[in-house]
């Protein structure tokens, strides 16, 4: 499992496992791109997406990983929180500079006081990175339960273009022994450099980008990069995936990837989000995950490839098994939370989002 020599670089863990169970939580609110385009522009030039979810006064980066790790362990059935022996939080929101969001969720969904926790942080694929580490952790035997989210409330400079896509939502998931799995793990690979695309130095408020640097070579390269290199050392193709899922900063991005990998865009479909809730980052591709696993049939294969500034791709490649059409009806769906839709003016934005400072 590293990535030197004659060495594989697939990572896979030496026990089998999957995703024991899996739950989304997107916020009510929504402020349409037109709204944004409205205050800085007058309402002139095309917009990257729809909507984005905002998160309300009473949301964070907690209060959204509990709701989707509850609606996790609904569909985990006879999990017991207090078999989770670990707790993993991915953000670049965290509410707390110095206190774990991991230890709040597990105290609220009673997975406290025998559980390891922690907050992992890489920008947008911070949620991959813990769902990684997971199954690492359960396929060394360790433990037989652990949880991974991903979860922001993502923030933007008042009329940057990242205003336009940067919202909030959450994605859980369950990690267990395959045998209870309503997906198995088949293999990962990350690839990662140092590229300065996206960054926020300490006590900045608001984070700094590279423009459409950002897009080559940062996130083209490291997906291509990341997918690619799954893909021969698993010997498939991506014609034996059903659906795929790619990191969604807006719309053009992902089905220029999938163009480019030879994917179709049927097969990316169901997961993107984004032009309907924004950017969610470090839930962007997990919870596009979760909208394809609410609608997968037994034996789909899929492939998920997050994207991180600074910059780094995860790419899984999961099978969805027998047990999946009985889990899926046992908490909300994405497209349930897409649907219960709030619209808001910039000002409530505003608002909501602490952007006026007094």
């Amino acid at each position: 499992m590293t990535t030197t020599g004659n060495e594989s670089t697939l990572l896979k863990p030496t026990l089998d496992v999957g995703f024991v169970g899996y739950g989304a939580y997107v916020p009510r609110y929504r402020l349409p791109n037109a709204e944004v385009a409205r205050v800085w522009t007058q309402g002139k030039g095309s917009t990257p997406i729809k909507e984005k979810s905002v998160a309300g006064l009473d949301e964070d980066v907690v209060t959204m990983s509990v709701e989707a790790a509850r609606n996790a362990l609904m569909r985990a059935g006879q999990v017991g929180a207090s078999q989770i022996r670990a707790v993993w939080v991915g953000s670049e929101s965290h509410p707390y500079a110095v206190k774990p969001t991991s230890t709040i969720v597990a105290e609220a969904i009673g997975a406290t006081p025998y559980t390891q926790a922690a907050d992992w942080e890489f920008a947008c694929k911070a949620g991959t990175e813990a769902i990684q580490a997971a199954i690492g952790f359960v396929g060394s035997g360790m433990a037989r339960y652990a949880l991974a989210i991903g979860s922001d409330v993502a923030q933007a400079r008042p009329s940057d273009a990242l205003e336009y896509t940067a919202s909030a939502g959450s994605a859980a998931y369950l990690v267990g022994p395959a045998r209870e799995a309503l997906a198995t793990f088949e293999g990962s690979l990350s690839y990662a450099t140092d590229i300065p695309d996206f960054w926020r130095r300490a006590y900045q408020r608001f984070p700094s980008h590279g423009g459409r640097f950002t897009g080559q070579p940062a996130y083209f390269t490291h997906i291509v990069e990341a997918v690619t290199g799954l893909m021969e050392r698993l010997g498939t193709e991506p014609s034996d995936y059903r659906h795929v899922v790619f990191h969604q900063p807006n719309v053009k991005f992902p089905f220029s990837v999938a163009k480019e990998l030879g994917f179709t865009v049927d097969q990316v479909r169901v997961g993107l989000l984004v032009n309907e809730i924004g950017n969610t980052y470090a839930a962007s591709s997990p919870m596009g995950l979760t909208a394809v696993l609410d609608v997968a049939q037994p034996g789909d294969r899929v492939l998920l490839a997050s994207y991180g500034s600074g910059a780094g791709s995860d790419a899984l490649s999961i099978r969805v098994t027998g047990a999946i059409l009985e889990r899926q009806r046992r908490a909300p769906k994405t497209q349930d939370y897409i649907a219960r839709r709030c619209e808001v003016d910039y000002a409530t934005y505003a608002r909501y989002s602490d952007k006026l400072v007094r």
